[in-house]
């Protein structure tokens, strides 16, 4: 099953730990960790459902090219790292 970590400083806000979930998209893995812990859902997905401007998601070190549908394929063995994304100069 697709594995998912979340960035440590979202420890600050709420529970976050790494996770196995089914899945053969983002979306279908993220929502699968959305079920078990709704909180998060906002702190990753914009009203939209779309991925948040400052929240990158990286599918075994590679960006996800679908910010909005999440439609990008994982497979059982893939590692998904959700993070803050740095902005500015």
């Amino acid at each position: 099953m697709p594995r998912i970590s979340f960035t440590n400083q979202l420890e600050r806000f709420l529970p976050a730990p790494m996770v196995e979930v089914e899945g053969a998209t983002l979306r279908e893995a993220l929502d699968a960790v959305f079920a078990a812990n709704p909180m998060l859902r906002g702190y990753v997905l914009d009203d939209q459902g779309a991925l948040r401007q400052h929240v990158a998601v990286f599918v075994n070190g590679v960006a996800a090219a679908d910010r909005m549908g999440l439609t990008d394929p994982v497979a059982p063995q893939d590692e998904i790292h959700v993070l803050q994304a740095l902005t500015g100069g």
